[in-house]
């Protein structure tokens, strides 16, 4: 598999990674799903303290037993979960970053991570205090490298100024193509590197699955329209959406998630593909829309 350096750093990726979001909670089937993408060539995982309550992270650290050297591990924070209350509050201050790695590193089962991501972000936050709490924990080798995931503009140009992350993880796909207006230009400049999540926009892309619900600019009979119109460039769906997503310069990996084997080689045959030819992203760009961030600014 194709692999690229994320940003100026020494993690090389391979192109497609394995978002692990929705592997689920049944334990031995997700971790059979990661050993098959290791098997072929994955060696980026991305996980968070956030999934399940931190028990992705914990089915993560198990399946990494004995190959931990041979994963580029990622994970999450900012999400904190207050004892006696329902549900999570935003949390990017110093203080809990120092502590919230700890516990993320005891349920992965290992004493560093390589990618470690604010998980969120408002232009609100105690920016300096944050960045702050990433550099003590590279200085101190808890992680390698940091990056934020977040489809905030205002954000994303505030931490590419004035912090080292090397990389930004943002949606992307046909189906949502508003990082191409004012982020993805930006970072190839800066090289910070895009991880480009959701590719096949929850199934809404994919070959085997036909879709139940919209999906951001398109109600349901507009995206079934779509995907007839990218079919025609295309008859693998899943492929040329994962394929899209890599077509910027800027992005060095896509993560589209798998729950089960089919889905993950499904997912996996793209990286057999070549690039797309400017004439097919110019097919794609006609027939899809050009979104634009409105919210989350």
């Amino acid at each position: 598999m194709k692999k690229n350096a994320l940003g100026r750093s020494e993690l090389i990726v391979s192109e497609i990674g394995l978002g692990c979001m929705s592997l689920g909670t049944e334990e031995q089937q997700a971790i059979r799903i990661i050993d098959e993408a290791l098997d072929a060539g994955v060696n980026f995982l991305d996980t968070a303290d956030l999934y399940d309550g931190g028990r992705n992270e914990e089915i993560v650290g198990k399946a990494l037993r004995g190959k931990r050297d041979k994963v580029i591990l990622a994970t999450k924070v900012g999400n904190r979960r207050i004892e006696g209350q329902e549900g999570w509050v935003w949390d990017a201050s110093k203080s809990y970053i120092l502590s919230a790695v700890k516990r993320s590193l005891q349920r992965l089962g290992t004493d560093y991570i390589d990618l470690y991501q604010l998980h969120g972000g408002t232009i609100e936050d105690r920016i300096d205090e944050t960045i702050e709490a990433f550099e003590q924990l590279k200085q101190e080798g808890v992680i390698r490298e940091y990056g934020i995931s977040s489809i905030r503009p205002n954000v994303i140009r505030e931490y590419a100024a004035r912090s080292s992350i090397v990389s930004v993880m943002n949606q992307y796909s046909i189906v949502d193509r508003r990082a191409e207006e004012e982020v993805l230009d930006l970072l190839h400049q800066q090289q910070i590197s895009v991880i480009a999540r959701g590719p096949l926009a929850s199934g809404a892309l994919a070959s085997q699955r036909q879709p139940q619900k919209a999906v951001l600019d398109y109600e349901l009979p507009a995206l079934i329209e779509l995907r007839e119109q990218l079919e025609h460039i295309s008859p693998n769906l899943t492929q040329l959406a994962i394929r899209y997503s890599l077509s910027h310069p800027a992005v060095a990996v896509a993560i589209p998630g798998a729950r089960t084997s089919e889905q993950l080689q499904q997912n996996l045959a793209a990286a057999q593909l070549p690039p797309l030819t400017d004439e097919q992203i110019g097919a794609i760009r006609q027939v899809s829309r050009a979104n634009r961030y409105t919210a989350h600014r």
